[in-house]
């Protein structure tokens, strides 16, 4: 699989779609995660990238480039521009029924290390400013969450933790992939030695 660098590549969008958000006061209102989302549903999809300030841009363009890249690598372009895709718009379609309004990339990334926490549990990375397997980050992370949507602030818990969810199931279902298929790449050894064995068994 050919490395396509589109975990880059969609951080550099976020990028310059937040300069165009502060080049033009009416840009955020036209494609953020809103009410008014169920009409216009081009925003569940533009919605993850847009952000709310430039903190904001930078965690989740550190978080994408890093975890993005890793799955990349790991699944492919095709399969990672998948998850993303689909984890966020997953995850918008449960904000809007909790928040008045919503933005950013959050809920993919979260799709994205959902689906790293089944397929590489013991990736070291460094949260909470110590070294750690990352299915315990997630842990860590998932339960900082469900504490938030119970002590209301400025973060979309909601979608952070719907985004994780498909993203688990995304990796279980790459996981049983990657096993089918050693399965199967064995099956055809084995097939080749007994065929060899025959072979040697009649001509030798």
């Amino acid at each position: 699989m050919k490395f396509k660098f589109y975990a880059l590549k969609l951080t550099l969008v976020c990028i310059i779609i937040f300069i165009l958000q502060i080049a033009f006061s009416k840009f955020t209102d036209l494609f953020i995660l809103d009410q008014s989302s169920y009409k216009e549903i081009w925003r569940f999809l533009t919605a993850i990238f847009l952000h709310g300030n430039f903190a904001h841009l930078l965690y989740n363009s550190f978080a994408l480039a890093l975890f993005g890249s890793i799955l990349e690598k790991l699944i492919g372009g095709k399969r990672f521009l998948a998850v993303f895709f689909i984890t966020g718009i997953f995850a918008n379609l449960f904000a809007v029924n909790f928040y008045n309004s919503s933005l950013g990339a959050s809920g993919a990334i979260y799709g994205v290390i959902g689906t790293l926490i089944v397929t590489r549990p013991m990736m070291i990375v460094w949260a909470f400013g110590l070294p750690m397997p990352i299915f315990i980050a997630g842990i860590l992370w998932a339960f900082g969450d469900i504490i938030g949507v119970f002590v209301p602030s400025n973060v979309g818990n909601i979608a952070h933790l719907a985004g994780m969810l498909l993203g688990l199931l995304f990796g279980i279902l790459f996981k049983k992939e990657r096993l089918r298929r050693h399965l199967n790449s064995n099956n055809e050894i084995l097939f080749d030695e007994n065929k060899l064995r025959a072979w040697e068994d009649k001509h030798l």
